[in-house]
């Protein structure tokens, strides 16, 4: 086996499995149980990222929202024309997620058309160049990026199953 098919097997095994089946995975906040049991049975997921948006303002607002209610601010980074992103929004708007991402986070969503629109955010935080989307980056109350390297885990959304994707949101709520 060549090292890339090697490389690809093992990334494959990582995004297949449950965040919650890695080594040394520990979870600051117990996920919700996803009644959603595959992407397939997944209504038609949305298109969350508003075009027209001033993110600027938009991330601005959801800070000062997430500081005032001690919650975590999770900037999700994409554009609609992603499959990956729009499973994403779906899965978190599922009543049974949604409830629960609610209560830790300040979700925002930021458009960046074909990366080339409000790349300024993330290179705020040193993210100088998206490696695909849906990224994110999880916030907390200070302004202090907590999920340092773990930008572009649900950049394979698709692929992976609903309770996966919750799993990776609960690695940083408390």
């Amino acid at each position: 086996m060549t090292s890339r098919l090697l490389a690809a097997s093992f990334a494959a095994l990582l995004i297949a499995a449950p965040v919650s089946a890695l080594p040394g995975s520990a979870f600051a906040a117990k996920a919700p149980t996803v009644a959603l049991k595959s992407l397939a049975d997944l209504p038609t997921p949305p298109y969350p990222y508003d075009e027209k948006a001033d993110a600027e303002a938009d991330v601005a607002a959801a800070l000062k929202r997430a500081k005032k209610a001690h919650k975590l601010t999770l900037i999700d980074f994409g554009g609609n024309w992603c499959g990956d992103c729009r499973v994403f929004a779906g899965v978190i708007e599922q009543p049974d997620v949604k409830a629960w991402v609610d209560k830790h986070y300040e979700v925002v969503t930021v458009n960046v058309g074909r990366y080339d629109k409000n790349m300024q955010i993330p290179a705020r935080y040193g993210l100088d160049k998206l490696k695909g989307v849906p990224s994110f980056l999880v916030v907390d109350a200070k302004g202090k990026l907590v999920n340092d390297g773990a930008f572009f885990a649900l950049t394979d959304a698709r692929h992976m199953t609903p309770q996966s994707i919750v799993d990776w949101l609960a690695q940083w709520p408390k």
